[in-house]
């Protein structure tokens, strides 16, 4: 089972996603927390898999929030909530640690889909997101140093593989790409995540694009 706590300052909207996502067979929601700070305490008592949380909440924000559980190494995935896709804090969630995003009015599918891939360990990016990110990286200018100098631990098939994980592909396209077993990239996907101290896929890209291997158009 794949234990979820849904945080949002909206009774309807927790109550909401708690009837959809436990009408799922492989999904029980553990908890519901109405702002970051209890998301936090909650996080702590409930060990969830993964979190969805919204942004705009008071005390805490979910960005705020978001920050303190992946700095307490915290295993819960942490799934954005937004209204827009274009919304300015995904952008800034991802950065702090968060595994993906979904739209609020996403159907009951979507919302259960979402909540199994970032389980499961992979990124959950729409390609308006990760143009987004590029276009942010791009506007900031010259690559972070700390990234550039930390690509010289990857090997070249290592540093072409996360690239290809940058640009939003999964395992599987990634093989089908490359022509390699799946299980070749999955291992590829580990090894960087060791080598650059990452959490997740997500990550990854976000470092990516830190270290100015993908750019726009690119």
């Amino acid at each position: 089972m794949i234990r979820v706590l849904i945080v949002d300052d909206q009774v309807m909207v927790r109550e909401g996603f708690s009837v959809l996502l436990n009408a799922m067979p492989d999904i029980e929601v553990v908890g519901e927390a109405v702002d970051g700070a209890q998301a936090v305490r909650k996080v702590a008592l409930f060990k969830p898999d993964v979190v969805l949380m919204d942004i705009r909440m008071p005390v805490m924000n979910g960005l705020e929030a978001t920050r303190e559980i992946v700095a307490a190494d915290a295993d819960a995935k942490v799934l954005v909530l937004t209204t827009f896709d274009l919304d300015e804090y995904v952008y800034q969630a991802l950065r702090s640690g968060a595994s993906g995003f979904l739209l609020k009015d996403a159907s009951a599918g979507q919302l259960a889909e979402g909540v199994r891939i970032v389980a499961s360990g992979e990124a959950l990016l729409a390609p308006t997101v990760t143009k987004r990110l590029i276009s942010e990286f791009s506007r900031l200018g010259t690559p972070r140093a700390p990234a550039q100098e930390r690509i010289g631990d990857l090997t070249e098939r290592e540093t072409e593989v996360l690239v290809l994980v940058a640009q939003g592909l999964s395992n599987g396209e990634i093989a089908e790409h490359l022509v390699v077993a799946e299980s070749t990239v999955k291992t590829h996907v580990s090894r960087i995540l060791v080598k650059l101290g990452l959490r997740d896929r997500t990550q990854a890209a976000v470092f990516a694009y830190e270290a100015r291997l993908v750019t726009p158009g690119g």
